[in-house]
């Protein structure tokens, strides 16, 4: 019998650029991970029509009428997830601070990309402020969701070289692409097991279980031995 795959729910509140990374990847049949949901606290959010084209299920919970009552927004945001069965989350340009509540009931099952080599640039404007510091390398970095912003243990990383002449717009899109090649690995390693949280670290092992991807989709970084 086939392996059951793993339920996602991707947040955006944008133009889901990452998503469309996902559902491209999520396609394959051997990937371990069903994007179940596309949720967005905007209607308006570019990525919602993303999702339908490709067929899968929206929602939208709006976070402005709620206000400062981040605890109702999140209660009626879980909701959703739990109508749709939702296993892990993937944050892809989720424009929203979450509740330490929140990120606590699901510890180890939310994923969010950044796009720095964390723990330098947290927050916005990465790419201006990795220019401005003269770094000579930039990059993007898929952790787990702690209550710190952008403190969560790394699960991968993938770095790009800050050229001569770079503005922000160039550095962005070299990293962007990146992202795009490390974000569907990285989700497919916790979904099948291969990444998990274990004593506030990430662990990333390829050898851990009989599911774990041991063969990489086409266009998926090879899975690292073990990675502390």
């Amino acid at each position: 019998m086939a392996e059951l795959k793993r339920r996602v729910a991707v947040l955006i509140s944008g133009r889901g650029s990452n998503l469309g990374a996902l559902i491209e990847a999520a396609r394959h049949p051997a990937y371990p991970a069903e994007l179940a949901l596309v949720l967005s606290n905007r209607a308006d959010a570019a990525g919602l029509e993303r999702a339908r084209a490709a067929g899968i299920p929206t929602a939208v919970v709006e976070s402005r009428p709620f206000g400062r009552d981040r605890a109702g927004f999140e209660a009626a945001m879980g909701a959703r997830l739990a109508e749709a069965r939702i296993e892990l989350i993937a944050l892809a340009g989720f424009m929203r601070v979450l509740t330490e509540d929140f990120v606590t009931a699901w510890s180890g099952r939310m994923l969010n990309i950044h796009p720095s080599l964390l723990p330098a640039f947290p927050g916005l404007d990465t790419h201006a402020r990795a220019i401005a510091a003269g770094v000579r390398l930039h990059g993007c970095t898929v952790h787990f969701v702690t209550p710190g912003v952008d403190e969560g243990p790394v699960i991968a990383q993938s770095a790009v070289p800050v050229l001569p002449g770079d503005d922000e717009a160039a550095l962005a899109a070299r990293v962007l692409a990146e992202e795009h090649r490390l974000y569907p690995a990285a989700l497919a390693w916790a979904a099948s097991g291969a990444a998990r949280l274990e004593g506030g670290r990430a662990v990333v092992e390829a050898t851990m279980a009989e599911g774990a991807l041991a063969n990489p989709l086409p266009g998926l970084p090879a899975l690292p031995t073990e990675m502390p």
